[in-house]
């Protein structure tokens, strides 16, 4: 009688999605993002970059050349972002792997997005503005 629950403890763990076993807490996530840059890609695209400094101040780019400042916030286990120009907080669960990190995002309709680390960038964002050279 006593193998029963150890097996069936055994078996929810087998059961339990991988990501779910290497969220990462917010200690994690600042110390593996701070001073560096990332790239993500969401479905095979790239989505965007964020680069993020001391103090859980972030940069982030939809790639276009406009650049938001902000800042990142721990909340019941998900990382939380503020924007200047989106100031409704936008919360992630990151997990890591081997392929490095990932994010995922339940907006309030149910939709579920995830974004993928895609690479480190070598250099700091570059944010010109569509303003530049008009």
């Amino acid at each position: 009688m006593r193998i029963l629950p150890s097996l069936a403890l055994i078996a929810s763990l087998i059961a339990a999605p991988v990501w779910a076993q290497d969220q990462m807490s917010a200690q994690d996530f600042d110390a593996y993002s701070k001073g560096k840059t990332f790239y993500y890609g969401s479905q095979g695209q790239p989505y965007g970059v964020e680069e993020y400094f001391n103090n859980q101040r972030v940069r982030w780019s939809f790639l276009n050349g406009q650049c938001q400042e902000g800042r990142w916030y721990e909340d019941q286990g998900a990382i939380c972002f503020v924007y200047e120009n989106t100031p409704t907080p936008q919360c992630w669960r990151f997990f890591r792997s081997p392929e490095g990190m990932t994010a995922q995002f339940e907006g309030e309709d149910g939709a579920l997005t995830e974004l993928y680390q895609m690479q480190d960038a070598p250099e700091a964002m570059q944010c010109p503005g569509p303003e530049v050279g008009v």
